[in-house]
This record gives C-alpha cells, structure tokens and sequence, in this order.
C-alpha cells in the first residue's frame, strides 16, 4: 500500500472549532447546547455546510444523525465511517465531540488534499444527543442506530418540560419512521472515534496519543427511599425512619462495593441526591439517588450492582425504609476491533508520535456502534484532563496529532 501523507490544515480546523463554539445557548467561552435547540440547529447546519464545500453527499434520519460521505471508487462496498458529536451540555467546553466531528472533516479534506481517492466511501456521522440533557439518556442517536433502543422506548422520553421526543424532532425538521434508524449489522467495515481523553494520563505521561482497546460498560440506575418524615424537634431518635440517614448508607455502601472488586477500572458514583421535604427543621420523609456504575468487565460491574442492592434491602429492614430500584440503562461494554487498532498503531507510528493502549471510562457513540460494526477509537489528551468545562482545552499540536492518525488510519481501512 503506498503511504499516503494527510496535510492537515491545524489552523484551518481550529478557527472552525473556535467558530462552532460560538454557537452557543450561553455566552463565550461558555458552551450549551441541548440538542434540537435552535443553537444545536445553528450548529448542525454550520457543519454540513463545511461538507457540502467539500462535495460530501449529506442525509439525516428520523432522529437527526446526520452523515456526510465521500463516494468511493466502490461506492457498495460498505464504508469506514469516523465521527461523533456536536450537542453540548450546559456549562461545558469547546472540544468534548466536537474534535471528532471536525476533526474527521478535516482528515477527509487532508486525504483529498494528498490526492487520495477511497474504494469505499468514507463517512462522517453527527450522532443525536450523545449527552443525557435533553432525555435524561445518553447516546440517543447511538442507540437507537445499534437497536438498543426500540422506536417504542424513544417515543416514551420526555423532557423536563413534558415534550416527547416526536414532539421536538418533529419541529426540528426531522420527520419519518423511527424504525429506519436502526442500521443492519455490517453496516460500517469499520468505525474510528477521535475523541478527547476527558482524564489526566496522556498528558501526564507526554504522550499524543491513546489507542483504546476497550469502553466501559455504564449502568445508571434511580433509587427511591421512602421514610417517615416529622419535626426534627419532637420526633425521637429511637422512633425515626429518616430516608436520608439511609441514603446516606447506600452512597457508602455503593462506594464500598465498588473498591472492594479491587479492580481499577470499577468505578460507582452518586451523582444526584433530592430530598424532601428539604427543610432545616424536618426529618426526610423520601430520597432520591440517581447512580451510575461502570467497569470494562460486564460481569464484574454487575456484581457491583448486586452487591449494591442486597446491602439496601438490609438496610431498608434494619432502618424500617422503603427502597425501590429502576434501571435506567445497564448497557455492556466493547472490545475495540483487532484488525482497526494494528491500523491505528501502524499509523501513530507513521506520525512519529507517542502513543499508549489505555481504556475508555467514559462511554462514547462507538460503544453502542459496536452493536452493529467493528469499532476503535483515539484519544488525544486534553488540559489537566478537564472536560464539561468552560477551561477544556486540547492544543493544536494534540489535535494536529490526532487528525493526522485519525486520516492514516482511514486510509489503511478505505483501500
């Protein structure tokens, strides 16, 4: 195979990053956007107007994935595709998707560039609400790509104000059968993720590059504990049934189960804790946890979960609470493809850059395209690996690092 060298423009897609940040529900350097608001509109049509300047073919499906393809000389075969995603959560920062999203478009134009022509198509897709803002579920668009998510479970969500997904899509212009969202298995040869670290060790370590072999399997789920409320003045402490004192447990307790697989990669979190009736001078009468779970070993992570809610069932019966469970998503984790990460190493070897095999802790679009596609992804460190921030940051020599592994390693798949 002759080796094709990228002529990545770094200038060119950071003033498109810095433009893309723009488009913003909240003020500079602030970035929000929920998806199918007007700025997540604003920025999908900024997006596609930079493919269509590049003579990519552009469809959207019934729930706004979005995909740009460069026709290849063998337009049935099926296409490599790259990508992620461009909604933003409130408060959060400029490179979080948006580098996979741009920087794909920019490793297609740096191919074009050298001259490069594909025998399969390569495609670049926007996923649809890879953050939970809107519907309380990540990787809306994913999901439903893969079959995770049935057309009936995505026409159940609601927003916060009540407004169901058909609702919202619909007034977003994207209309039609949510039943052709999902794609058939073999659908993509294979597909690549450039995607922030959104952690520490690249930089730390002073290496360029992440080849991830494996994506963590998240479990989310809401815990309701119903106690007996009352004046915190006259109700007795041997006669109490505070649900907070037994949320308080269970938040030890998950914590617990977590570091007792002695695995570095079990990781459990409560994230949201709402009390009621949340007065000073009142006793809980009911909690709610929202928790997330997750480990690269399914059945590890299970076992967490398991553990988890036998120690609530003790507690419920020791504190006289009642304790309900909802799963909201248990989903498993991936593999990276084999054949994809020996192309990804041979091209971070071609950029004469440092690289290391690490896992994703976080969860990403690949992982639910890896329902239906061999999948991989690269990572490039971001600054003090914060993400969700205003002060996230990834450099141009980073970026630059990553495009330029991300083209190479489209090459080695496209031909």
């Amino acid at each position: 195979m002759t080796d094709i060298k990228p002529q990545v423009n770094i200038d060119e897609l950071m003033a498109e990053l810095t433009s893309l940040a723009q488009i913003s529900e909240a003020e500079p350097p602030v970035v929000t956007r929920v998806v199918f608001s007007e700025a997540d509109l604003r920025a999908r049509s900024y997006v596609k107007g930079l493919g269509q300047a590049l003579g990519l073919t552009i469809h959207e499906d019934a729930v706004g994935n979005t995909f740009l393809r460069w026709i290849g000389t063998e337009p049935d075969l099926p296409p490599v595709a790259t990508g992620s995603h461009i909604d933003a959560i409130p408060n959060a920062g400029a490179y979080d998707g948006t580098v996979g999203v741009l920087g794909g478009l920019e490793a297609i134009r740096s191919l074009q560039r050298a001259g490069f022509q594909p025998r399969r198509s390569i495609e670049l897709v926007i996923f649809t609400s890879e953050e939970p803002t809107r519907f309380g579920i990540g990787c809306l668009g994913s999901r439903m790509m893969g079959s995770v998510m049935s057309p009936d479970h995505a026409r159940s969500l609601r927003d916060k104000e009540g407004r169901s997904l058909d609702e919202l899509r619909n007034a977003a212009g994207f209309t039609g059968d949510l039943k052709s969202v999902a794609l058939n298995q073999g659908h993509y040869h294979a597909f690549v993720e450039l995607h922030i670290e959104q952690g520490p060790l690249l930089e730390r370590k002073g290496l360029d590059l992440g080849i991830v072999t494996h994506i963590a399997a998240p479990a989310s789920l809401r815990v309701q504990i119903e106690g007996e409320g009352g004046h915190a003045g006259a109700m007795l402490m041997p006669d109490r049934h505070d649900a907070l004192a037994a949320a308080a447990e269970l938040i030890l307790t998950l914590e617990s189960a977590a570091k007792s697989t002695g695995a570095i990669d079990t990781v459990a979190t409560v994230g949201v804790c709402e009390i009621f009736p949340g007065a000073v001078n009142s006793v809980p009468s009911r909690v709610r946890l929202e928790t997330d779970i997750r480990d690269i070993d399914g059945h590890r992570r299970d076992a967490v979960i398991a553990q988890f809610e036998a120690a609530a069932a003790e507690t419920a019966h020791r504190r006289g609470v009642q304790i309900s469970f909802e799963t909201v998503n248990a989903d498993p984790p991936a593999a990276c493809d084999t054949a994809i990460l020996a192309a990804i190493h041979e091209a971070a070897a071609a950029t004469g850059r440092g690289s290391k095999t690490m896992v994703s802790r976080a969860y990403h679009d690949s992982l639910f395209v890896a329902r239906f596609a061999p999948v991989a992804m690269i990572f490039i460190p971001c600054r003090n690996g914060v993400s969700h921030r205003p002060d996230e940051y990834s450099s141009p020599e980073w970026i630059a690092a990553g495009v330029e592994t991300l083209a190479r390693t489209l090459t080695r798949l496209a031909q």
